[in-house]
């Protein structure tokens, strides 16, 4: 009897854990937006808090928007740290930011992303290690590109691709 009880609490304990795999139904999303990374000015959107070339940090609270204009429709914020990461010729940052999204269809939806950034490579992966809201346990990757700098601003193009539940 003591067997069959066992065999039984196996069976059931499979079971569910099947069913919970069945009912999680993975997602793919990919969205585009550029950030705007505004260093200087009247309203800097990052600001350096230890200034050095090798070991320098910047906290950032940066618009994200629709087009690469500044006036086009802002569809949330990139809040977060990068720093200085790199002592060779490459130049590069250690990201770590929150993507949060305050309108459309994936308002108070967020995704995180930490990884190196080698900024002058035309195109710059990084993972996504996870999200909120309608990005629950999201993970994939972001594509970066630089679509203009100016001493004062940088507007990045982002595509990024997310797999979530």
């Amino acid at each position: 009897m003591m067997a069959f009880a066992s065999k039984l609490l196996v069976f059931v304990a499979f079971s569910l854990a099947v069913h919970n795999t069945v009912a999680l139904k993975q997602k793919t999303t990919r969205i585009q937006f550029y950030m705007h990374d505004i260093v200087g000015g009247p309203q800097p959107t990052a600001v350096h808090s230890i200034a050095a070339m090798f070991g320098s940090i910047s906290v950032m609270d940066n618009p994200l928007t629709a087009t690469p204009s500044m006036n086009s429709t802002l569809v949330g914020r990139a809040q977060g740290i990068y720093a200085m990461s790199s002592q060779e010729k490459e130049l590069s940052l250690l990201m770590t930011l929150t993507y949060a999204f305050t309108t459309g269809p994936y308002n108070g939806s967020t995704f995180s992303v930490v990884g190196r950034n080698p900024v002058m490579k035309e195109v710059r992966e990084m993972p996504v290690v996870g999200g909120t809201g309608k990005f629950r346990l999201a993970r994939g990757y972001c594509l970066a590109r630089t679509y203009s700098m100016t001493q004062m601003e940088a507007v990045i193009g982002y595509n990024v691709t997310l797999l979530h539940y």
